[in-house]
């Protein structure tokens, strides 16, 4: 064997051996990497803040989960109140208004319904958590109800009124809820508070629906009409009024469209004592659109 050949097999032998070594200490650094992510994973698991951060997640969880079911309940109470309302303009251009009526307080218990399912989410909450999640739907309701209770009576709807309505029925077996004339032994009762700033709120959306109903009287010749809304919503603006800067932050706001308003229809009324024998029934409508479009600017300065 020349000199040559054992040098060649001495270097592959060291190759060999430091490859042997290499794979070696590959494996061991991976153990002790699998060993250290053991140890890790056993000592959160025991760790009382990891556990008490858990506890935070399921419980942030479950608000969020609850939040969200609660605005698409919102939104179904917005819809349904927005049909009431469409439904209820339409009794200035029928003959007989009473059917119309009963088909609008049919569509309001169908939206208790879904404020009952608010009620029964909220069951063992604080309210004040996730009142931005239903409130829309809230004021919605409000407005629809106060304008129904409006055509039949001409009087405003009081906020006990209005809670009186939702008190609901849960029963034990069956996984309905009813009104609160169906009560039965065994069920449990669910009732929900319309909020005062709800209430205020929802009443100030029901002043530009009178004075569209208003409009629309003209338009079919019904003079009379116009004049007690006028007063009506006089009584409302001043309600308003006094509340001042002392009320809720949207009170504000809305109360300019209450002005605009109450501007619309007292400028039809004003058109209707000075002009109306000049114009035809027929066209009222039309000239009181166009009045109310060229005052608008300026009803913004009160």
């Amino acid at each position: 064997m020349t000199e040559r050949t054992i040098i060649t097999l001495i270097e592959r032998i060291h190759c060999n051996t430091e490859s042997m070594n290499r794979r070696e200490g590959e494996g061991g650094s991976r153990r002790n990497a699998d060993a250290a992510q053991d140890r890790e994973a056993s000592a959160q698991s025991s760790s009382p803040v990891i556990a008490a951060f858990k506890v935070f997640q399921q419980e942030l969880d479950t608000k969020h989960d609850k939040h969200e079911r609660l605005v698409k309940i919102s939104r179904d109470v917005t819809i349904e109140s927005k049909r009431t309302i469409f439904l209820l303009h339409r009794v200035t251009s029928v003959p007989n208004a009473e059917d119309i009526l009963n088909e609008a307080e049919l569509k309001l218990d169908a939206v208790r319904q879904k404020i009952g399912q608010i009620a029964e989410e909220l069951r063992g909450e604080d309210i004040f958590q996730f009142h931005r999640a239903f409130t829309g739907g809230i004021q919605e309701y409000v407005e629809a109800a106060s304008f129904l209770h409006y055509i039949r009576h001409r009087s405003l709807i009081s906020l006990e009124e209005i809670n009186a309505r939702l008190v609901f029925m849960k029963s034990e077996k069956e996984d309905s809820e009813g009104p609160a004339d169906a009560l039965q032994p065994g069920g449990q009762v669910l009732t929900f508070q319309v909020s005062p700033s709800d209430y205020l709120l929802g009443v100030a959306d029901l002043t530009g629906e009178l004075m569209r109903m208003c409009i629309s009287s003209v338009g079919n010749g019904d003079i009379d009409t116009p004049f007690q809304l006028s007063q009506f919503l006089r009584q409302i603006h001043d309600g308003f009024s006094y509340i001042g800067n002392t009320g809720p932050y949207e009170v504000s706001k809305k109360l300019h469209v209450l002005r605009q308003s109450l501007g619309k229809v007292e400028d039809a009324c004003y058109a209707l004592r000075v002009r109306g024998s000049e114009i035809p029934k027929h066209m009222l409508a039309d000239v009181f659109s166009s009045r109310t479009t060229h005052m608008e600017p300026e009803e913004g300065v009160v």
